[in-house]
């Protein structure tokens, strides 16, 4: 069984400090599947705040490289074995999009990135913002994980 103990909280104590969405949601889960946290930390050290240009949220990603450690196919071509993880990644994207209204970082924000980065500093988005959808990937992700 796949947990997570993500909580607002902790969010608001690690992620505005040490670490961005994308780790945030990675580092809860790699250690499940045998990846210590620190390697996970820096895999997913790039997809912070939509790859740093407003793209796909970082938060979305780290539960897509999560769910890809448990449905992934390797070299093996096993075409079921990859529709069902592209099945569990568009589960995940609906269900993460109709909470926030989309899996796009800068939409989600109403801001772009990083051009406007005062903006949403000032406006506190990542705390309004980010820090829910971080918690929200991470119990998403977690309820796809323990499917079956």
């Amino acid at each position: 069984m796949y947990t997570t103990d993500m909580t607002f909280e902790k969010v608001l104590n690690g992620f505005f400090r040490e670490v961005d969405c994308s780790q945030a949601v990675f580092s809860e889960f790699a250690p499940q599947f045998g990846i210590d946290k620190v390697t996970a930390l820096k895999i997913a050290a790039i997809f912070g705040c939509g790859m740093w240009e407003g793209e796909t949220c970082g938060a979305v990603v780290g539960a897509l490289m999560s769910l890809g450690l448990k449905y992934g196919q390797g070299y093996d071509a096993d075409r079921g074995k990859k529709n069902l993880m592209l099945e569990k990644a568009g589960k995940f994207k609906k269900m993460f999009s109709d909470k926030y209204g989309s899996c796009i970082c800068r939409e989600m924000l109403g801001y772009k990135l990083p051009e406007e980065m005062d903006q949403i500093k000032a406006e506190n988005k990542f705390e309004t913002v980010c820090s829910h959808a971080v918690v929200d990937a991470c119990r998403i992700c977690t309820d796809i994980l323990n499917e079956e």
